[in-house]
């Protein structure tokens, strides 16, 4: 009886896992072009700054990702309309902390799935308890990530709050990559880091518990929550972050494998000239 149970388990193990190697071997196509409209590189001038530091030849980079993510992953409206605005701002979101990576695919996404406003844990749009602006799917949503629309694109509109949703729930797929969301990304963290990061991280969350941080205290509910959140800040006010957390931001600027604070005096020079 003991042999069946154990064959019973290993078989439920090895599909299992033949559905997680499904989910995250996933082949992404090619955009079928590979040039953006010129409404959506409006909207880029327009909406992300992280685009208008780029160079020429990056920009075109950038152009690239946003065109693939899209083909790739579908952006739908739940309970709103979807207008080209949301995909590229969804779209950037997906491409902004993966930009040193070309390669980089989402393969652990799907569907983008769209609230007008905040949600509670059951989905729900209208009652008690709607807080949520964004979650990445667990169970049967996985595959999925939840965002609310005024947050999306309020993430983009204000570039001092140190705050941008879609950014936060990207890293968290990002950090999902490695099999789990514990807020260490090994898949782009070098092994010599981990256990820096990590003391880094607790101590951080001491600072933040005893209110002596400018650290957004949502941070202080895990590892995983800190991460996303202090990725937040990395990629909305970077001179602020080396400022007020250098080893945070040098720790970030690793990881991503990003120089921001170059970015910013390289976009800064160009448009004093």
């Amino acid at each position: 009886m003991n042999y069946f149970k154990i064959l019973a388990v290993l078989l439920i193990g090895i599909v299992l896992l033949r559905f997680v190697h499904l989910q995250y071997s996933k082949k992404w196509i090619e955009p079928k072009s590979k040039k953006l409209s010129g409404k959506w590189r409006t909207i880029l001038k327009k909406e992300v700054s992280f685009y208008n530091k780029l160079t020429k030849k990056d920009k075109e980079l950038f152009e690239f990702k946003i065109q693939e993510f899209i083909a790739n992953c579908e952006v739908v409206g739940a309970d709103t309309l979807i207008a080209d605005l949301d995909k590229v701002l969804v779209a950037a979101s997906a491409v902004i902390p993966i930009f040193a990576f070309p390669e980089w695919k989402y393969k652990n996404l799907g569907t983008v799935l769209i609230y007008s406003d905040t949600f509670n844990i059951d989905f729900e749009t209208k009652g008690k308890d709607r807080k949520i602006l964004g979650m990445v799917g667990t169970g049967y949503m996985d595959g999925k990530m939840i965002l609310s629309k005024k947050a999306l694109r309020k993430g983009f509109k204000n570039e001092t709050d140190k705050r941008n949703t879609a950014i936060h729930e990207f890293v968290h797929l990002i950090d999902k990559m490695d099999g789990s969301v514990d807020g260490i990304p090994k898949v782009l963290l070098e092994k010599q880091y981990v256990i820096p990061w990590i003391d880094m991280i607790e101590r951080k969350l001491e600072e933040i518990a005893n209110d002596k941080s400018d650290i957004n205290p949502y941070a202080a509910t895990g590892r995983e929550e800190f991460f996303a959140v202090l990725s937040e800040y990395f990629f909305e006010t970077p001179l602020l972050l080396k400022k007020k957390h250098p080893q945070l931001y040098g720790m970030l600027e690793e990881i991503f494998e990003q120089d921001l604070i170059g970015m910013h005096k390289n976009f800064r020079a160009k448009h004093k000239a």
